[in-house]
C-alpha cells in the first residue's frame, strides 16, 4: 500500500475526476486525504465528497487555499460542480484547515507519504513555507506541472497549474525532497481519447460521476487528455514513463512567460522529470484498475 494525499483543483479541467477514480479504485493506493485548490474550494470539495461517497469510501477533505500568491485567479469557478444536484455529496466542510491537516497527516507518518499534486501549487507551497522541514519529510512529490521539452506539436511552452500561480511554483520546485518528480505536458498530451469513446468506456459505477461531470466539459472540448491520471499512474507503475534527472527552475521576471519550467538535464539535479512514455501501457493499467473495482 502507498500512501497518498491528493491534492486537487477537481472541478475545472475534468482530468482530476479521472484522476481520483483511480486512486479510490487503486487496491494500491491508501488515500490519506484530499486538499482542494483554486475558486470555490468548497464546491471543489463537494465534488471529491461525492466520488467518494460513490466508491463507498470515507476520505478526510479540506478545501484549501482559492487566491493564489501575487496574481490575478484564473479559474474562480469550479464549472463541474453544476452537476452535483445529481449525486450524493457533502456540503459542510472544516474551514482553514487544508494546510494544517497536511502537516499533521505527514508528520504522523515520516517517510512513508507520497503527495500529489494536480492543481496550483498554492496549498503546497504554504505547507513547505509554514513547516520548512516537510519536504524532508515526504516519501516523494509527484506532481503534474510544466513543459520540459518542445518535442510535441502544439504543446507551447506554459502549463496551467504552474502559470495559475508561479510564484507558489517557484517555492514549491525550491523545497529539498528525497524524490521529486514532474510529469509534464508535454508527456501527458500524449495520452488523450475523444469524448465518444470516453462514453463508451466510461460505463462503470465508479466512472458515472466523472461522465456526469464530463458532460459539462465537452460542452466546450471534445476529448479528454489524462493528464493528472498520468502523473497518478507512474507512483504505481514505473515503466509507464522514463524519467530523467536534472533541475527545474520557474521564470517569475518576464511577465508574458511567469510560470514558465526551466530544465536543465543533470546527473545530480534533485529532480526527475517524465521525458517518455508508453501510452498503450497506460491505458491498460488505468482501465484495468477502475475496471476491476468493485469486481
Amino acid at each position: 500500500m502507498v500512501k497518498i494525499l491528493l491534492d486537487t483543483d477537481i472541478g475545472s479541467d475534468i482530468d482530476d475526476a479521472v484522476c481520483l477514480a483511480y486512486l479510490l479504485a487503486n487496491p494500491q493506493c491508501e488515500l490519506l486525504g484530499i486538499t482542494t485548490v483554486s475558486g470555490e474550494a468548497d464546491r471543489r470539495a463537494s465534488m471529491a465528497s461525492a466520488m467518494c461517497m460513490v466508491a463507498g469510501r470515507d476520505v478526510p477533505v479540506f478545501p484549501g487555499a482559492e487566491l493564489p500568491f501575487l496574481t490575478e485567479q484564473k479559474q474562480p469557478r469550479a464549472v463541474q460542480a453544476a452537476r452535483l444536484v445529481n449525486w450524493k455529496h457533502r456540503a459542510d466542510f472544516p474551514k482553514g484547515q487544508a494546510v494544517g491537516f497536511m502537516r499533521d497527516t505527514i508528520r504522523k507518518h515520516p517517510g512513508e507519504i507520497v503527495l500529489l499534486g494536480i492543481g496550483p501549487l498554492t496549498n503546497i507551497a504554504l505547507l513547505f513555507s509554514l513547516d520548512p522541514e516537510i519536504p524532508s519529510l515526504l516519501k516523494s512529490l509527484v506532481l503534474m506541472c510544466g513543459v520540459f521539452t518542445n518535442r510535441l506539436a502544439g504543446v507551447g511552452p506554459l502549463e496551467w497549474n504552474a502559470r495559475c500561480d508561479p510564484y507558489a511554483a517557484a517555492i514549491v520546485y525550491r523545497a529539498s525532497v528525497k524524490v521529486f518528480r514532474s510529469v509534464g505536458l508535454d508527456v501527458t498530451m500524449q495520452v488523450s481519447m475523444g469524448k465518444d469513446e470516453v462514453r463508451r468506456r466510461f460505463g462503470v459505477p465508479l466512472l458515472r460521476p466523472v461522465l456526469d461531470f464530463a458532460d459539462v466539459w465537452f460542452q466546450g472540448i471534445d476529448k479528454i487528455i489524462f493528464h493528472d491520471p498520468l502523473a497518478a499512474a507512474t507512483i504505481f507503475d514505473e515503466r509507464i514513463c522514463q524519467f530523467e534527472r536534472g533541475t527545474v527552475d520557474i521564470e517569475l521576471a518576464d511577465e508574458s512567460t511567469r510560470g514558465l519550467t526551466r530544465w536543465s538535464k543533470n546527473p545530480g539535479g534533485r529532480h526527475e522529470v517524465a521525458m517518455e512514455i508508453e501510452p498503450q501501457r497506460f491505458f491498460d493499467h488505468y482501465f484495468g484498475t477502475v475496471g476491476a473495482f468493485g469486481a
